[in-house]
This record gives structure tokens, C-alpha cells and sequence, in this order.
């Protein structure tokens, strides 16, 4: 594969208003997009595929489980359930705004063009962010899963614990985001053909976990007979409990939007990509309900053993409950989780490179990530950045956390609620005009959106509030803030220091000439 690129946005026609139709020849004779990405790429049940993988379900259910439990008990299905009613009423908004306006920037686009620049830049800045500290995370989970891999595959324990050794854990993050890039930049055909491999696998293997778990939960010690009580989320003590749940359940749901990320890349894209996200948390949504029926029944909720409370199993629920439930066949469920790592870390670069790629198009970053590789019609210099940025925030978090997966999650919920919640209200107001022009518009450009952002706005709020406390997340500190409230809020404030110079550099987007404020009449 070859690095030369050439400047899509500095030289490419474009071929109407949304800027995204034909305007070149890509691989096998599909058109391009005003950006240069290849047109027709994928169909529905591929995006759907893509949009399972970034999700993760195997990596989340072991990462998230456990601090999960331990905020508000064995109501798991209660608070998945709860989390998908906000993440489906944005997707949505997030669809209305997709087939108006399909761009791969999705919501520093549609932000921009509903509230202007300033705001849009911010929208912006969330979404990386968010896709950064995901990927920084997917990447630790990856690292703690080979190394537990190769100690089942050896038969040598104490070659687990490299894993806890930060320079060979920093290295080996390195190169499982290095490949990572290397496969996205050769495009979504070869993504494709990977992700059919790895969350296939995944899948089959969960669903014998989940058999297994059920069928041995009664002979195990701190096991929990199932109960209805577990889908009735006022069951859950206090509303702090309530709404940490509700953050690590957004977080489990989110991903969702690379869907929309690809829809310059979809066969009828304003159309397939909505529906395919729409899909994809739904079916994610069961595996959910599913996997943590089984593991709050056979591990219960206990702080001993393989109890869920135990906060030693809180990083990765699986790696405790691998050879209890699946006995000799433990190593599958550890290379389920390793393939899902693999699987979203890769599908993941995915929606930062087109984001920037969008951003540096539109004006608003350099247009050095509007270069797209003349063979592989993918943004290589944005996904090169990104992987190069998540590394560094990986090797950060992971010299300051005392347990760097927990916090980067709790982190990254806030990140989630702060972007999705600005595009849905968005949604709102760039609809204004027509909301009430039918029942569909109404509920579709106006009901669901402006439920959908209130309700993460409230979260995003109590979590940033609560996390203030150093006691929130692991118990590290920045001089006596938490470092979970470090991370998320200070994060955004980052944003808007570069937003100062952005505004300086970039003046062709911060006056709306490159991408105007507008709302569609009909």
C-alpha cells in the first residue's frame, strides 16, 4: 500500500449541494464522492456488521459489567434497556439529519449547519474525542486479554502478568493500533472481509457463553436465580446510581454512529445508513440482555470469588469467568474478546479519520486531512493521526490511573452524552421549519430527538457533577479533582482552547462561507 495521497477537497467537483454524489471513478467503477471516498462500497447487512463490530459487544460486556454492578447491583438488564430508549430516539434525529444532509462528518456537520461554526467545531471536537479515549480503551482491553491469551495457550501464568507492565502494556497497545491503521487505510473492502471473520466469531462464541453460564449458574456459589425484578429500573437505590449506570450503558450502546460516518460509502447511502444504525443497536440491544442475564445468574453480585462486586474482576469480567463457565474451551471466550477488540479498534478509525477528513473538506482543520490515497480511496493521513493520538492518550491515562479502563469509560460516557445530545438538539432546531408540517415530522424531527437530547444532557450534567469527587471511578486524582472529571470536562475545555486558534487559521469556515448556516424549508 502505498502513503501518497492527493487533496480531495482542495481539487474534487462537487456534484450538488450535500456534496455527495459521483464526481470520479473508484475501485471497480463506482463513482466518488466530492471528498474522493468510493461510492457503493457497502450494502445494509455490511454496515450493520460494521456498525456490531465498533460496538463491541464482547469487549463492552467484559469492560463495563463489573463497575456497572457495582453502581446500582444486579439490575443490568433494567439500566440496558433505560440506556437504549435515549441512544434510539437520537439515532432517530440522527437519521432525519442523514438523509437530508449525508456527509461523513455527521455531527460536525449537521451541528454546524444548525447552531454555525463555533458550535459545529465543538460538536466536532466531542465526537473525536469520544472515538479517541474508545479507542485508547479497546486498545487496553486488547493488551489484557493477548497476554492472558497466551498464558491459557502456554500453560505459563505468570505470562498474564506483562499485561500489568506498563512499558511492554504501552508497546504492545502500539502495535495492536498500529495494525489497526494499516488495515483501515487499505480501505472498507479489506475492513469488510476482516470484520465478517472476527464478529462472527465473536458472536458464536458469546452465545455459548451465554448457554453455558445459564445451565451451570445453580451449581455456583453467589449464583442469583433469575428475576423479573432486574428489568425495573426504579429498583435501583438512589438517582447518582441511577444515572453512573446510565452513563456505562450509553457507553455500551455507543458506536452505533459509524454507520452514518461511512453513508459517502454506502450503497444509497441517505437511506441504507440510517437504517443500518438503527439496526445495529437493536441487535446489540439483545445480545446485552442476554449476556448479562447470564453472568449476573451464575457470578451473582458478590465482592468475593467470581462475584460481579468483587473489584477485582471489575476490569475484565470475563477473564474471571472464562474457565468457571466454559472449563477447557476458556481460551475461546478469551480470544472472543481479543477478535472483538480487534474487531471495534479497527471498524473504530473508521469514523475519526472521515470526521477529520470531513472537517479538514469543510475548512475547519487542515487540509492535509482531506487527502484521501489515490489507491485505496481512504483518508490515510486522518487515520494515521488518529491511531497516533490514541496511543499517546492510552500511555497517559495508563501512567495516571490506578485503573485505566474504568475511568477512560466513565470518561467517555460524558464525551458520548455531550456530542449526542448536541446533535440531537440540533436535529431539533435545524428541522424547526418542519417539525410540524406532518405527524412523521413531528415525531421523527422534533419528539424523539429533543427527548432523546434531554435525557443525555441530564447525564452528562449529574455524571460531570459526581465526578468532581475523587472517589468517582478508581479513586485517582489530579490535584484533588477526579481524574474521571479531569479527563471528560477537561477534555472539552482543550476543545475550546483550540477552537481560539482554529478561528484564526481556518476564517473561510468561521464565517460560514465553507459550510453556511441553513434549514431546510420543507
Amino acid at each position: 500500500m502505498t502513503l501518497k495521497t492527493t487533496a480531495s477537497a482542495a481539487t474534487a467537483p462537487q456534484s450538488g449541494p450535500s456534496g455527495t454524489g459521483p464526481s470520479g471513478t473508484g475501485p471497480s467503477g463506482t463513482g466518488t464522492s466530492s471528498k474522493g471516498l468510493a461510492a457503493s462500497q457497502i450494502g445494509l447487512g455490511p454496515a450493520i456488521l460494521i456498525g456490531v463490530s465498533t460496538i463491541a459487544p464482547a469487549y463492552v460486556l467484559t469492560s463495563s459489567l463489573g463497575p456497572t454492578v457495582q453502581a446500582i447491583g444486579p439490575y443490568l438488564p433494567a439500566i440496558f434497556i433505560v440506556g437504549f430508549i435515549p441512544m434510539f430516539l437520537v439515532a432517530l434525529g440522527y437519521r432525519e439529519l442523514n438523509t437530508d444532509t449525508p456527509d461523513s462528518g455527521t455531527t460536525f456537520t449537521w451541528v454546524s449547519k444548525a447552531f454555525g461554526p463555533r458550535i459545529g467545531w465543538m460538536g466536532g471536537w466531542g465526537l473525536l474525542a469520544a472515538n479517541i479515549i474508545v479507542l485508547s480503551n479497546l486498545a487496553g482491553v486488547a493488551v489484557d486479554f493477548f497476554y492472558l491469551l497466551l498464558a491459557q495457550a502456554t500453560g505459563r501464568p505468570e505470562l498474564a502478568a506483562l499485561a500489568q507492565n506498563v512499558p511492554v502494556n504501552i508497546a504492545t497497545c502500539l502495535v495492536f493500533v498500529g495494525l489497526a491503521a494499516w488495515v483501515s487505510c487499505r480501505g472498507l473492502h479489506t475492513t469488510r472481509t476482516v470484520q465478517f471473520l472476527l464478529v462472527g466469531f465473536q458472536v458464536v462464541v458469546l452465545a455459548w457463553f451465554v448457554v453455558a453460564g445459564i445451565s451451570k449458574a445453580s451449581a455456583q456459589p453467589g449464583h442469583l436465580a433469575f428475576s423479573w425484578d432486574w428489568f425495573n429500573p426504579l429498583q435501583i437505590s438512589s438517582f447518582s446510581a441511577f444515572a453512573v449506570g446510565l452513563s456505562l450503558s450509553i457507553f455500551a450502546f455507543w458506536g452505533w454512529d459509524v454507520c452514518l460516518t461511512m453513508n459517502e460509502e454506502t450503497r444509497n447511502g441517505g437511506k441504507t445508513s440510517g437504517l443500518a444504525a438503527g439496526f445495529t443497536a437493536v441487535v446489540v440491544l439483545a445480545i446485552y440482555l442476554l449476556g448479562s442475564i447470564a453472568v449476573v445468574m451464575f457470578a451473582g453480585t458478590g465482592e468475593a470469588g467470581t462475584g460481579l462486586g468483587n473489584p477485582d474482576n471489575a476490569e475484565n469480567v470475563f477473564a474471571a469467568l472464562a474457565s468457571p463457565v466454559m472449563g477447557p474451551f476458556a481460551i475461546l471466550l478469551s480470544l472472543s474478546v481479543l477478535s472483538s477488540c480487534a474487531a471495534s479498534l479497527q471498524s473504530t478509525m473508521i469514523s475519526p479519520a472521515r470526521s477529520l477528513l470531513a472537517m479538514g473538506h469543510h475548512g475547519a482543520l487542515s487540509p492535509r486531512f482531506a487527502r484521501i490515497s489515490p489507491r485505496s480511496y481512504s483518508p490515510v493521513f486522518a487515520t494515521i493521526f488518529a491511531g497516533g493520538v490514541s496511543t499517546a492518550f492510552y500511555a497517559l491515562m495508563r501512567v495516571l490511573s490506578t485503573n485505566v479502563l474504568n475511568d477512560t469509560i466513565l470518561a467517555l460516557g460524558m464525551m458520548i452524552c455531550f456530542y449526542y445530545g448536541l446533535t440531537a438538539v440540533a436535529c431539533v432546531w435545524y428541522f424547526r421549519r418542519t417539525a410540524f408540517a406532518s405527524l412523521r415530522n413531528f415525531a421523527f424531527r422534533f419528539l424523539a430527538p429533543l427527548l432523546g437530547g434531554i435525557a443525555l444532557t441530564a447525564v452528562f450534567l449529574q455524571t460531570a457533577f459526581d465526578s468532581w469527587d475523587p472517589s468517582y471511578g478508581s479513586g485517582s486524582e489530579v490535584f484533588g479533582v477526579g481524574l474521571v472529571f479531569v479527563v471528560g470536562v477537561g477534555i472539552l475545555a482543550v476543545g475550546l482552547l483550540l477552537l481560539t486558534g482554529a478561528r484564526r487559521r481556518h476564517p473561510r469556515y468561521f464565517t460560514g462561507e465553507s459550510l453556511p448556516v441553513s434549514a431546510p424549508e420543507r
